[in-house]
């Protein structure tokens, strides 16, 4: 796929997640003037990372992970000489939900088509996982053994999968913003992100 056409396809999902008025989101993204956020980043990276749902700032910039947990973010990506323009960035939903809960079962299934072509446009050797919504949704889309377990037993694990272009590895990871408050798991994943590092090295 030419760079063209990559990025031709990644412009029309922007456009229909825009025009996606059937989602429960939609309404309360015009009542904010918020945007969709989605994604940012390499279309030939070797390392897609998903995330769950944007925050306020993501949606007032339309930029993911551009707030406190993206500060996190980049600081993790700088222990492993990664920049973002090296890297594809995204979330299985792409608006921003209410008081930053949890995304639903409902916008998971609807969002996440989209996820799935970008997954296909940019063919990844590696997805790593922020959070266990967006682990778990990947692990079970592959259909890997592992999707039963949780996130505490497999982060920093990586797990191989088979997709349409291949076999490709994922690798489950906290979510940045769990690290906020928490300087142990900041600690973890600091860990993890050398084993992302090693993984890349090797594929």
């Amino acid at each position: 796929m030419t760079d063209e056409i990559k990025h031709k396809a990644m412009k029309e999902i922007r456009d229909e997640v825009l025009a996606l008025t059937i989602s429960p989101l939609y309404e309360y993204r015009q009542e904010n003037g918020y945007y969709p956020v989605v994604g940012e980043g390499s279309h030939d990276a070797e390392v897609v990372f998903i995330g769950e749902a944007p925050g306020k700032n993501e949606a007032k910039t339309a930029r993911p992970f551009c707030g406190a947990a993206g500060k996190i973010l980049d600081e993790l990506l700088s222990t492993i000489a990664l920049e973002r323009s090296q890297i594809y960035i995204t979330n299985i939903v792409k608006d921003r939900p209410p008081e930053n809960r949890d995304p639903t079962p409902h916008e998971i299934a609807l969002y996440a088509p989209y996820l799935d072509r970008q997954i296909e446009i940019i063919q990844p050797k590696v997805i790593a996982t922020l959070g266990r919504f967006s682990m778990l949704y990947i692990l079970q889309k592959y259909k890997a053994d592992e999707c039963f377990q949780t996130i505490g037993e497999l982060h920093g694990k990586a797990v191989k999968v088979r997709t349409s272009y291949g076999h490709i590895w994922v690798l489950p990871l906290y979510h940045p913003a769990a690290a906020i408050y928490n300087q142990a798991l900041k600690s973890t994943l600091k860990d993890d992100f050398l084993k992302l590092k090693e993984l890349l090295e090797r594929v």
